[in-house]
C-alpha cells in the first residue's frame, strides 16, 4: 500500500507536550491502536500515537532491515529479526529451568519457578502481529457462556450475537482467507450470503496425508463420539480475492507498505517460515491498518494522525476530583543504545492503552491504578501448547505451504469440558523446528550418530524432514486470579520503569486436557502408521509433572485477561466496551479484556472488540 512520506513522518516530542488538542491518545501501534487509530481518523479526530519501539520497520527499507536480521541470526526465534533495544526490552530466549520459590531476573520479563513461560510480544511498530502465525478463528458460541453451559471460567459481558458484526470488520480489516463451508462446524453459522474476503487457502500435502489416515475414524472422550476430519483454518494472509465479497463488490488486497510504489505482498508464496517474518508481506500486520490510518493525513487540510516513535508510557496521571486520566507521562529516548530520555508529558480528551496484555497492565500497576476489582493484572491467560512430533511413513511434502494450512478441531467444544480443557490441533507443515530445533538437529544426529556424509547425507536429511510431522495441541487456559503480573521497585529497565513480573501455574484443568492431547496424540500416530517420537526433557524450562507423568508446556503468544470485562466495577475492570470502569476517558483494549480464549487465536476477536470500543470512544467524544 502506497502513502505519502509526508503521512508517515514522525511527530516531534516537544510538539506534541504542547499540544493541547489531541482527542485520542493511544499507546501502542499494534492491531489494537492500528483499528482505533484508523477509525477515529476517518471519523475527523485527531489523534496521537506512541510507540515504545523505533518504528524504522514503517518503511518497505525498514522491514527489509528485519528479514536481513532474521537470515543471519544464528538462533531464529519469534523475535530474532528485531534489533535489541533495552528501552523497549521484549522477551527473549533462551529460558532456563527454575525451581519452586527461584526467580530469574535475568531476562526482560522477570519470572518465579517452577514453571516458566516462554510467551512473547513484540515491542514494535506493528506489535505482535509483525511475528504471528496468523490464523484467524472466530470464538466458539459456547465459549462467551463458559461459567454458565460448563461451571468453568468466567462468562462474557456480551454474547456472540453481540460481536458477530465486529467479526465480519476485523474479517475484512485483516483480509481473512477462508471458505464458509470449511469452517461451519461445532454449531458455527454464517448467514447465508456471507463469504470471506479472499478464498481459502488449499489444505497442504501433508495435510491430506494425515485426512486420508484419520477421515471417518473417531475418538470417544467422556461418553460422546467425535468424529475425524482435517479442516483448513481461517488465515490473515492473501490468497483469491472472492469476487462475490460485499454484495459481488469484492475484496481488493493489501500488500506490502512503503512511502514509495512497489510491488509486493501478493498472495501467499509458501515460504514456510511465516513466523516471525514473511518474506513477502503476504501476511496482514498492524503496519497496514496503520498504513490506512496515516494515508488520510493526505486527504485532510490538517494532519489527523501523528506517531511519536521512542516514547514509552511510564505513567498514567489521574484527576482526583474527576477520576478521568489527565495526563500520561512518556519517556522519550534518543537512541536505543542509551538510556539517556526526556520526559514529557502528554494530554488528550480520551486515552487508549494498547500496549499488550503484559505491558497495559504493567503500566496500569507503575501508575498505582490496580483498579476498585483489584484485578489488573490477574487472570492472565496464554494457551497452552503441547508438542507431539512422529515420522510419516511415507515422503509427506513437508516443508511445504504456510506455518499450518489445517488441523484437527472436532475437541474445540463438547460436554467433557466440564471436566477437561478443550484444544485445537495445529499441523505443522514447517517439521519438527519447533520441538526439536529440526532440521538442524536432524543433520546434527545424521552425521554424529550415523556417521553420514556427501550423497548419503544429503539422502538422509531429505527422507527424515519430509516425513516429519509435528501436532501442536493449542489447549484452553480458564481466568485464574493467582495467574498474574505484578511490578516491583527492584525490577527496573534503563529508563527507570518497573519491569512485568510473570506468575504463572498452569491450572490442573488444563493439563487434564494436556494429558489427554498426549493419549490422542498416539491414538493419531498409530493410525497414520507413523512412529513416535515424542520426548519431554525433566530438566526443560516449562516441564510440568501431572498425575506421575511429565509434559513440556510452551506459551502460545496468546496473552490475555490482565484487565478482564465484566458487568460490574468489582467483577472486572473495563465494561464490554472495553472502558475502565474508574477512569470514564480511559480504555484499556486488546486481549487482556477478553474474560476467556477458548481454543481460538486471539487476534481476530480482540480485533473485533476495538472496532466495537472504536464506536464507543466516537460517541463519547460527541
Amino acid at each position: 500500500m502506497l502513502f505519502p512520506l509526508e503521512s508517515a513522518l514522525t511527530a516531534d516530542p516537544k510538539t506534541v507536550a504542547a499540544s493541547g488538542d489531541y482527542d485520542i491518545v493511544i499507546i501502542g501501534a499494534g492491531i489494537s491502536g492500528a483499528i482505533i487509530a484508523k477509525q477515529a481518523a476517518e471519523a475527523g479526530k485527531r489523534v496521537l500515537i506512541l510507540e515504545a519501539g523505533t518504528g524504522a520497520n514503517r518503511t518497505l527499507a525498514g522491514y527489509d532491515d528485519l528479514l536481513t536480521n532474521f537470515y543471519s541470526a544464528a538462533s531464529k526465534d519469534n523475535q530474532s529479526p528485531f534489533p535489541l533495544n533495552a528501552n523497549a526490552a521484549m522477551p527473549r530466549s533462551p529460558l532456563r529451568k527454575l525451581q519452586a520459590g527461584q526467580t530469574d531476573s535475568s531476562t526482560y520479563i522477570v519470572q518465579s519457578g517452577p514453571y516458566v513461560s516462554d510467551t512473547t510480544y513484540t515491542r514494535i511498530f506493528g506489535g505482535t502481529t509483525m511475528h504471528w502465525e496468523a490464523k484467524t478463528p472466530r470464538l466458539l458460541r459456547s465459549d462467551f457462556k463458559t461459567r454458565t453451559i460448563f461451571g468453568q471460567g468466567l462468562d462474557w459481558p456480551l454474547s456472540f450475537e453481540e460481536i458477530e458484526d465486529d467479526y465480519r470488520l476485523a474479517e475484512r480489516e485483516i483480509g481473512v482467507s477462508a471458505n464458509v463451508d470449511d469452517q461451519q462446524y461445532l454449531g458455527q453459522t454464517f448467514p447465508g450470503d456471507y463469504v470471506f474476503p479472499m478464498r481459502g487457502l488449499p489444505l497442504s500435502y501433508l495435510d491430506q496425508q494425515v485426512n486420508k489416515g484419520i477421515e471417518g475414524t473417531s475418538v470417544e472422550l467422556h461418553g460422546k463420539t467425535y468424529p475425524l476430519k482435517v479442516r483448513p483454518y481461517p488465515q490473515g494472509r492473501n490468497s483469491i480475492p472472492n469476487p462475490a465479497y460485499d454484495g459481488g463488490k469484492g475484496y481488493r488486497p493489501i500488500g506490502a507498505v512503503d512511502t514509495h510504489q512497489v510491488e509486493e505482498g501478493g498472495r501467499c508464496q509458501g515460504n514456510t517460515n511465516c513466523v516471525p517474518l514473511c518474506p513477502v508481506q503476504a501476511r496482514y500486520h498492524a503496519g497496514k491498518t496503520l498504513a490506512k490510518a496515516f494515508a488520510v493525513n493526505g486527504k485532510s487540510s490538517e494532519r489527523l494522525v501523528e506517531l511519536l516513535s521512542q516514547a514509552v508510557a511510564s505513567k498514567v496521571n489521574i484527576d482526583p476530583d474527576s477520576g478521568k486520566v489527565r495526563t500520561i507521562e512518556v519517556k522519550v529516548y534518543k537512541d536505543p543504545a542509551s538510556a539517556a530520555h526526556e520526559t514529557i508529558t502528554v494530554k488528550g480528551k480520551v486515552f487508549v492503552l494498547g500496549a499488550g496484555a503484559i505491558e497495559t497492565a504493567r503500566l496500569m500497576l507503575a501508575s498505582g491504578l490496580p483498579s476498585t476489582s483489584g484485578l489488573v493484572g490477574r487472570n492472565l491467560m496464554d494457551h497452552a501448547y503441547l508438542l507431539n512430533w512422529a515420522l510419516m511413513p511415507q515422503i509427506c511434502g513437508t516443508m511445504r505451504g504456510t506455518s499450518s494450512t489445517g488441523g484437527i478441531v472436532d475437541l474445540r467444544d463438547g460436554p467433557f469440558r466440564e471436566r477437561q480443557a478443550a484444544f485445537a490441533i495445529d499441523i505443522h507443515n514447517d517439521g519438527w523446528g519447533w520441538a526439536t530445533g529440526a532440521p538442524t538437529s536432524d543433520l546434527l544426529e545424521l552425521v554424529d550418530d550415523r556417521n553420514l556424509h556427501g550423497a548419503d547425507l544429503r539422502r538422509g536429511v531429505i527422507d527424515r524432514v519430509s516425513r516429519q510431522l509435528l501436532l501442536a495441541f493449542m489447549i484452553e487456559v480458564m481466568p485464574v486470579e493467582s495467574n498474574r503480573i505484578t511490578v516491583d521497585p527492584r525490577y527496573t529497565d534503563p529508563l527507570g520503569n518497573m519491569r512485568p513480573i510473570l506468575s504463572f501455574t498452569v491450572p490442573e484443568y488444563t493439563m487434564k486436557g494436556a494429558a489427554y492431547g498426549r493419549h490422542f496424540a498416539r491414538t493419531v500416530f498409530a493410525r497414520l502408521g507413523a512412529q513416535d517420537h515424542t520426548y519431554y526433557d525433566p530438566s526443560d524450562f516449562g516441564y510440568v509433572d501431572f498425575e506421575k507423568q511429565g509434559y513440556a508446556i510452551r506459551g502460545g503468544n496468546h496473552l490475555a485477561g490482565t484487565h478482564i470485562m465484566g458487568t460490574t466495577k468489582t467483577n472486572s475492570v473495563v465494561d464490554k466496551n472495553q472502558r475502565s470502569w474508574d477512569h470514564e476517558n480511559l480504555y484499556l483494549v486488546g486481549g487482556g479484556s477478553m474474560p476467556t480464549i477458548g481454543t481460538a487465536n486471539v487476534t481476530l476477536t480482540l480485533a473485533a472488540m476495538c472496532f466495537r470500543s472504536s464506536r464507543d470512544i466516537l460517541k463519547y467524544l460527541h
